[in-house]
């Protein structure tokens, strides 16, 4: 060690293996979702995307239901395409959405039970899109604002579509306070964009441009 450097207070901590019955096992983890989150956890329930033969489904699990889960166990299921992403609503822990290659984006509101039953049918359906849909976010600072990206290359929220890619959208993030959102592109771009008016406010090549959406505040640590 270097004169004058502290080491680091993690260097002698080692991680231990849960018991099996603090884990979930036998869940059927999906191998469609690509580069997508496969699972999204809140204080209450953890979704994950699920194989599901003739369209596309996901389980929701309550967060303390560790243990083997039931090869029966229900599924949300009314997609006709495999789900892509899922996110749970930031100001509902019992609203989730989803989205799929059916070109899609649907809104579910979760029992605050156990699910009894299959769920087919969403709260809301919305559409707009032309073909598959592989990314969500919700707003985090307005309540039921839902942002979705496809692979028709627009960004869509509601019944408004943002036509301002050229090619697949790989990955969206949100500012802090949800003034600015930034989009990453198959074209090698960052997109910079005011959500409100759909206007690209700045446009650069990742390798100069990440560090100044970094400067404002604009990427997150899952984007």
């Amino acid at each position: 060690m270097r004169k004058g450097t502290e080491g680091s207070k993690f260097r002698h901590v080692y991680g231990k293996a849960a018991n099996k019955d603090k884990c979930y096992d036998c869940v059927p983890i999906t191998l469609s979702v690509h580069d997508n989150h496969f699972c999204a956890v809140n204080p209450h329930f953890i979704a994950v995307v699920t194989e599901c033969a003739g369209g596309g489904a996901f389980l929701v699990i309550p967060i303390h239901q560790t243990g083997k889960l039931d090869p029966h166990y229900p599924k949300i299921c009314g997609h006709k395409g495999n789900v892509l992403d899922i996110k749970w609503n930031p100001f509902n822990d019992f609203v989730i959405a989803s989205c799929s290659e059916d070109a899609t984006v649907k809104i579910w509101d979760i029992p605050k039970h156990f699910l009894t039953r299959n769920i087919t049918s969403p709260n809301k359906e919305l559409l707009g899109h032309t073909r598959r849909v592989g990314l969500i976010e919700w707003h985090p600072t307005a309540s039921n604002i839902l942002f979705s990206s496809g692979y028709d290359y627009k960004v869509g929220y509601f019944s408004a579509i943002l036509d301002i890619h050229k090619d697949v959208i790989l990955s969206m993030s949100f500012n802090t306070d949800g003034s600015l959102l930034a989009t990453a592109c198959r074209d090698r771009n960052i997109r910079l964009i005011d959500p409100r008016a759909g206007l690209v406010l700045q446009v650069g090549w990742i390798q100069r441009f990440v560090v100044q959406l970094i400067s404002f505040g604009c990427i997150s640590s899952s984007g």
